[in-house]
């Protein structure tokens, strides 16, 4: 039987680096809360905000909530499904998860929270799904220039404006996180921030009023799980131990344990990155030991075909228990 996490973990984060996570962490652990990044502006989020004046994007809740699913494969499948992008109109373009959880909040008189726990029992989740907030906000980036990009989406595509270093990261109005999201901090005894972008999946998070008030307050364990790749308009050039302070900036606290990638990648999947103008993230762990109490180093990558992190590796520098 393999070895079972009996510890109150809380994820926090979007994106894929987050379901990568989380997919692993369904298998292991026994009491676990994913809160979610509300501030997806495209796609069929950003369609059902713009058709049908839904406040709140639902795409990082639907993937968090497949990455958790013990149903069987299609039930997965059919949350995942997206119909083909033909016209972009009607259900072109959409992702059918976004628009079953749509329905279900629909079916609970707009209640978001209501729709999560109906999701989680269709899909047999193996854990909760927290959006970070309920309240509609929008991501702002400013530049080394004083430039103000407006939006996720033309944060995380930097094609069309300056590409120049972000100076700071803020939420357009200031919003307020849940209930269920700060209780889950304060109890937890582990809380994984990241991985994941850091400007677009991240930080978002820990700009919420309330998220790093309730972490500070908790006496769980606080990892951080530093990106491996940078990505182009975002971390161009950043070594991990310019991830940490950000995450220290915008959380008032240090975190006390940073998981870094010190393994190497194919010369010819990086070739892949570079024309994208992305690299991989320095691991400068001198400069990272010197901000954090602990550092855990290794191979945590996954290069069969894209740049992932290998989630199985990074729990097991995490809880070495689980070995076996």
């Amino acid at each position: 039987m393999r070895p079972q996490i009996d510890e109150r973990i809380v994820t926090i984060g979007g994106g894929t680096g987050s379901y990568t996570m989380l997919s692993e962490l369904r298998r292991v652990a026994t009491r676990l809360w994913a809160i979610v990044t509300m501030m997806d502006s495209g796609g069929s989020s950003r369609r059902l905000i713009d058709e049908f004046g839904r406040p709140l994007p639902l795409g990082d809740l639907r993937q968090a909530l497949v990455a958790l699913s013990r149903a069987s494969a299609l039930w997965r499948e059919i949350f995942n499904y997206r119909f083909p992008d033909v016209n972009g109109a009607g259900v072109s373009g959409h992702s059918l998860g976004n628009l079953i959880l749509h329905a279900l909040q629909d079916l609970n008189d707009g209640d978001l929270l209501s729709a999560l726990d109906d999701a989680e029992e269709l899909l047999r989740a193996a854990g909760h799904v927290i959006p970070v907030t309920l309240e509609q906000a929008t991501l702002c980036a400013e530049l080394s220039d004083g430039t103000v990009i407006r939006g996720e989406a033309a944060i995380d595509h930097p094609e069309g404006r300056p590409v120049l270093p972000i100076r700071r990261v803020f939420l357009d109005p200031p919003v307020r996180a849940t209930g269920r999201a700060r209780k889950a901090l304060e109890r937890a005894d582990k809380i994984l921030i990241g991985p994941g972008d850091l400007y677009t999946s991240v930080l978002p998070c820990l700009l919420v009023e309330g998220v790093p008030e309730a972490i500070r307050a908790s006496d769980a364990e606080v990892i951080y799980i530093c990106n491996v790749m940078t990505k182009h308009g975002e971390t161009d050039g950043f070594a991990a131990s310019d991830f940490v302070r950000e995450v220290h900036r915008y959380l008032g606290r240090r975190v006390d344990t940073v998981v870094v990638n010190t393994g190497d990648f194919p010369p010819a999947l990086l070739a892949r990155y570079a024309a994208q103008r992305a690299e991989p993230v320095r691991a400068d762990i001198d400069e990272v030991r010197a901000l954090v109490p602990r550092v855990l180093t290794g191979d945590f990558a996954h290069t069969e075909r894209l740049i992932r992190h290998d989630a199985e590796r990074v729990l097991l520098a995490i809880w070495p228990e689980l070995a076996g």
